[in-house]
């Protein structure tokens, strides 16, 4: 596979070079102190042995909003650097303008956090609740909600991405946007790009890389202006029909099994890899270990038309009696319902010397080290099965799936 990379500001695009799945990708330094970081044993020992590559292409390696943990999400920059780093499939969070056209945003209202939009005046007092200084004498934090539904999309597109982050004990605009986390960075967040759905197909297209688009859960009332939740959930779907793109290089997916459901009976060729995001832990009562609390259950999905489910990656694994890392009973009635699994978000808890956080919690035990991030994938390809994986920093999948043969993108 051959595509050529596009990078660009505003409207100026222009050709950087080209990506071959079997010479030019590139995973950067970190997947190499990972494997460092690893405890000796086999697979360190395996893993080391494949450092001068040779790295390629792979539907397992998906670019979770780009590569956000460096460059700020849903942007034209993140994007090309997950394609650069062997991200065979790259996500696009879609949500709708005020004018009712799909853009690339993790939420409908994180525009505050993820945008300059706090500094652009015109645009920042459009915003549905604008922005009110923390008072450190009451004990008040900043209150502050922009939302794409609040501009159009000319509006959108004058906007910089940044890195998503937010100080809400800030008593200024600058101290509210100043809040990167210290393990990301701010150095390549200065000309984020947004993109418009549209958009984003077009560039995934010259990428040569594949589709996952998520269908967002509104932040205001539906319909929207005559906006439908069905009209929604059809015209995602319609824009990649009328870019030509096959059924089969496109997963949507949503949290909401309704949608899943509606693309099953009235998309059906792309409902039928159309992603179910499990998000069933907010449940009372929801235990991973315990089928019986699964509703609906793995079976009832399946026989519903669901092929391919998608949970947190802790919901897929345990440990045993000895603290080794072990598939859940989640994971074995995924598979015993003959369904496929994709999981998130490798990459994004930071530091894991302190148990990984909310992404590792069923095995914190084991965790103590950044190199446990490969041992947990390790997990999820040979013994959960699952078929992709989001990562924040794909070369890290990407290094891990052409050591072990993965298959290429085709």
């Amino acid at each position: 596979m051959m595509a050529t990379l596009l990078v660009g500001c505003g409207s100026e695009t222009k050709a950087v070079g080209t990506v071959n799945s079997d010479e030019q990708v590139q995973v950067g330094p970190r997947p190499y102190f990972l494997v460092a970081d690893m405890d000796e044993g086999e697979l360190k020992t395996q893993l080391e042995q494949c450092s001068e590559g040779p790295f390629y292409t792979t539907d397992f390696s998906i670019g979770h909003r780009g590569a956000s943990m460096q460059f700020p999400e849903h942007t034209r920059e993140s994007y090309v650097a997950a394609a650069r780093m062997g991200a065979g499939i790259l996500e696009c969070d879609v949500t709708f303008t005020q004018d009712k056209e799909l853009v690339c945003r993790h939420s409908q209202c994180d525009l505050h956090t993820t945008t300059n939009i706090l500094t652009v005046p015109e645009l920042a007092a459009k915003c549905s609740v604008p922005f009110t200084p923390a008072d450190p004498a009451s004990g008040a934090k900043a209150q502050v909600m922009c939302c794409t539904s609040d501009i159009t999309l000319a509006e959108f597109k004058t906007l910089k991405g940044k890195m998503d982050a937010g100080n809400p004990d800030a008593t200024s605009v600058a101290e509210y946007l100043d809040a990167t986390p210290s393990w990301r960075t701010d150095l390549y967040a200065s000309r984020g790009t947004l993109l418009s759905h549209k958009e984003s197909i077009a560039l995934f297209q010259s990428l040569g890389a594949k589709m996952t688009p998520e269908l967002k859960s509104p932040s205001v009332t539906m319909p929207f202006d005559g906006f439908s939740l069905q009209d929604y959930a059809r015209k995602l779907i319609q824009e990649y029909e009328d870019a030509g793109v096959a059924a089969g290089d496109v997963w949507a997916q949503s949290f909401n099994l309704e949608d899943v459901k509606y693309w099953l009976a009235n998309t059906p060729e792309f409902g039928k890899q159309a992603v179910y995001l499990d998000g069933r832990d907010v449940n009372d009562g929801f235990d991973p270990n315990n089928p019986a609390t699964f509703d609906p259950s793995m079976q009832v999905l399946a026989a519903d038309g669901v092929k391919v489910i998608a949970p947190p990656l802790w919901m897929l694994v345990t440990l045993d009696t000895d603290n080794r890392i072990v598939p859940s009973e989640y994971a074995k009635s995924a598979k015993a319902a003959g369904l496929d699994i994709i999981t998130w978000t490798l990459e994004r808890s930071g530091p894991l010397a302190a148990g990984g956080g909310w992404y590792y919690q069923s095995v914190t035990d084991a965790i103590n080290n950044d190199g446990d991030a490969l041992q947990l994938l390790d997990i999820l390809a040979k013994d959960v099965g699952v078929i992709g994986v989001f990562s924040d920093w794909p070369g890290t999948v990407t290094y891990y799936a052409s050591c072990m043969g993965m298959p290429a993108s085709q």
